[in-house]
């Protein structure tokens, strides 16, 4: 199989209203890679704090952006990865909570740590942020 094939790839705006968009994704995928309710539910959760996120934080001062999800569907695991052109971020800081405030990403964060398996979060070469989480599937 291409591992092309196994990729779907969705660019919505960075607005709030979109992020529905890369949930109806998430399950439609959920037919191809049969998943439990509580896995789906799980990655819905992680999916719409990263988006969250990149809405948020990424564009300042009303600037337009795009944030692109890339759903990476393999035999044992999920991959999926939001990225943006933003702003950036310290990945050290929004783990650790930022200025203290859980509510501007600490907490988001520990929500996906918490149901995924494996989360990665920086920065990308040409600019912006990425978070990239990976839930491993029972057979």
């Amino acid at each position: 199989m291409d591992p092309h094939d196994r990729l779907v790839r969705l660019t919505i705006p960075a607005k709030a209203e979109y992020i529905t968009l890369g949930r109806l994704a998430l399950t439609a995928i959920a037919r191809v890679r049969p998943l439990s309710e509580e896995t789906l539910s799980d990655l819905k959760l992680a999916l719409t704090e990263a988006c969250t996120n990149s809405v948020r934080h990424a564009y300042h001062e009303g600037r337009a952006g795009t944030v692109e999800i890339v759903y990476q569907i393999e035999p044992d695991r999920l991959i999926v990865e939001v990225t943006d052109d933003g702003s950036g971020f310290e990945p050290a800081s929004l783990a650790a909570g930022g200025n203290g405030d859980l509510s501007e990403g600490g907490l988001g964060i520990a929500i996906i740590q918490a149901v995924s398996d494996e989360v990665e979060i920086g920065g990308r070469e040409s600019g912006g942020s990425r978070l990239r989480f990976v839930k491993f599937l029972g057979e």
